[in-house]
């Protein structure tokens, strides 16, 4: 095993072979929007970049779902259309799954990647002088808490579903072949508690500049007042509990970079010596990604305005 709980990280990673380990990792949870088919393409999107963020390509998947009695049958089938059309985007496979009968439905993937052993991105792996990138603007929950509460312009929910179901297979490539080693998905405890979370593992301070940090459309807007469970849960853990920082930044950003993101970007640690590689890798796989911080000495993170 050369991932697994000591210390956590993305997924498990086992190696089989000199040149060959299989990452693993499972998650699931109820859709977040109305559309049968979205949700599924969301679902699994966000259950393989945990395979992403440890460096690796996806080979197959087993979908995973809870589906009540009162649901059609119909819609079922179409998130699962949706999700078995994420995975072959992404190079995979679904091989089967499970379904259950819930009060809730709910929706995800087990799946089963690989990954070189001298290639795994790691959680722990930041170092002092590294940048800090981020591949995909951040607002997803505030977002579709405004969609499930009838206040969110279509337009805004047509940008959030596209970033949700945006794949993090070509950054991850464009990591592994700028030699990079560092690197996490932003999920659910946001983009201030994954930066923590790295941080911690690699006994680094981080530096953010919130000003930097890129936002969906509206998500501005919709942070105002916001207060759901995740989002709660969040400022509770990393903001009242000191684990994160914030210095001179406006409440709608504090909220923004506390909000709870679904199949959210990458965080990844750039060294000096690889920026040039990190460039050239992700211009040629044309990867948006946004300079938003630094690693420093010390155990902190600060984010400032």
């Amino acid at each position: 095993m050369l991932v697994g709980l000591a210390p956590s990280d993305d997924a498990a990673v086992y190696l089989v072979a000199p040149d060959t380990a299989i990452v693993e990792t499972l998650d699931f949870f109820p859709p977040i929007v109305d559309d049968a088919y979205a949700s599924g393409a969301i679902g699994a999107a966000n259950a393989m970049s945990d395979v992403f963020a440890m460096g690796g390509e996806v080979l197959f998947a087993l979908q995973i779902a809870a589906w009540p009695e009162d649901l059609s049958l119909e819609q079922l089938e179409t998130l699962f259309r949706g999700g078995v059309d994420k995975v072959r985007e992404a190079g995979g496979v679904v091989a089967g799954g499970h379904t259950v009968i819930d009060r809730e439905p709910k929706y995800g993937l087990a799946v089963t990647g690989r990954v070189h052993p001298d290639h795994i991105l790691r959680k722990n792996a930041l170092r002092v002088g590294d940048a800090l990138w981020l591949t995909k603007p951040i607002g997803t929950g505030v977002l579709t808490t405004a969609h499930k509460n009838g206040r969110l312009a279509p337009e805004d929910l047509a940008s959030v579903v596209a970033s949700m179901v945006a794949l993090n297979r070509d950054a991850a490539r464009a990591a592994v072949e700028a030699g990079l080693h560092a690197a996490t998905d932003v999920t659910g405890f946001a983009l201030a508690g994954h930066a923590h979370e790295m941080a911690e593992q690699s006994r680094v301070a981080v530096r953010i500049s919130a000003g930097l940090v890129p936002l969906l459309p509206g998500a501005r807007e919709h942070a105002r007042g916001a207060s759901f469970g995740g989002l709660e849960r969040n400022r509770t853990h990393f903001l009242e509990g000191g684990r994160v920082r914030f210095e001179g930044v406006d409440e709608d950003l504090r909220t923004l970079l506390l909000d709870p993101q679904t199949s959210g970007g990458l965080l990844i640690g750039v060294p000096a010596a690889h920026a040039q590689d990190w460039e050239r890798a992700r211009v040629a796989r044309t990867v948006s990604a946004t300079r938003i911080g630094e690693v420093t000495e010390g155990q902190a993170v600060i984010v400032t305005a």
